[in-house]
């Protein structure tokens, strides 16, 4: 009688952990078994995290390098890494672009396209010694439809989002021959504890606003659950880029404030 073959362990790292998408990944990927290396700024989000789901948790600025090196050392000590989720983001008020401010810019830039990249770069070889362990390995990043479709008020946002899409195009191209997945999960209107209210400066009725009437808004859930999904099926598959959004939302410039109907006719 011969052994079956063993099951590596699977190991993920997500970061902006601390709430929203990034919180509801690792619930769920913790539901399914997975070892999860949570990663954000919060320190104490983080711990209550911990505390519920069982992860692993880095306090790290994806911005600073020095943070960035002790997550890879973290992750190289931890063993072989079979899923990068690069969720750390958002969107920073919603100044035209005529007078949006230089810091403006570079802060969203530095949140939604640096903090991705250096995480890429930094645990790659981990991901490479979990694709030669388990037969593939993925990056996912959280983009948006603000990197497909631009509106107004949204410049810093959709540059940002625009770049970090081009950056995952130009990786998947670079990393091909390589058992490597580089998937895209672009959210339309996602309704999360912090997202809009930072977006808004905290201005409640501004958020408000923004969902009044639409009939089932995404919920970090959601986005969680096609996540999981990329990256648990079969290792010949990529999804290279999925558009998620509320059946409400028909298209960035499209959203029904109203319940929704089957029309007669």
């Amino acid at each position: 009688m011969t052994d079956s073959p063993s099951v590596p362990t699977l190991r993920a790292v997500v970061t902006g952990a601390s709430s929203g998408i990034g919180a509801a990944t690792v619930r769920l990927l913790r539901a399914h078994g997975w070892e999860v290396t949570a990663v954000a700024r919060r320190a104490d989000r983080l711990a209550a995290l911990a505390d519920e789901t069982g992860c692993a948790i880095v306090v790290a600025d994806l911005t600073v390098e020095s943070d960035v090196d002790a997550l890879a050392e973290r992750v190289r000590a931890a063993g072989p890494l079979h899923a990068l989720v690069a969720n750390a983001g958002g969107a920073i008020g919603t100044d035209p672009v005529a007078t949006v401010t230089s810091e403006v810019l570079a802060a969203s830039f530095a949140t939604n396209v640096l903090t991705a990249q250096a995480a890429i770069s930094a645990l790659l070889p981990s991901l490479r010694l979990g694709a030669v362990e388990r037969g593939s390995g993925d990056i996912v990043a959280v983009t948006s439809t603000a990197g497909q479709v631009a509106y107004e008020g949204g410049g810093a946002y959709n540059a940002a989002k625009f770049a970090l899409r081009g950056l995952l195009g130009a990786l998947r191209l670079e990393l091909a021959g390589e058992p490597l997945r580089v998937v895209q999960i672009a959210p339309g209107m996602v309704r999360t504890e912090e997202f809009a209210a930072k977006r808004f400066g905290g201005d409640h009725g501004k958020v408000e606003a923004l969902y009044a009437g639409v009939e089932h808004p995404l919920v970090a859930e959601d986005v969680a659950a096609a996540i999981v999904h990329a990256i648990e099926l079969p290792s010949h598959v990529n999804l290279d880029e999925v558009t998620i959004r509320p059946v409400a939302q028909a298209a960035q410039h499209k959203l029904v404030r109203e319940p929704l109907r089957v029309r007669e006719g």
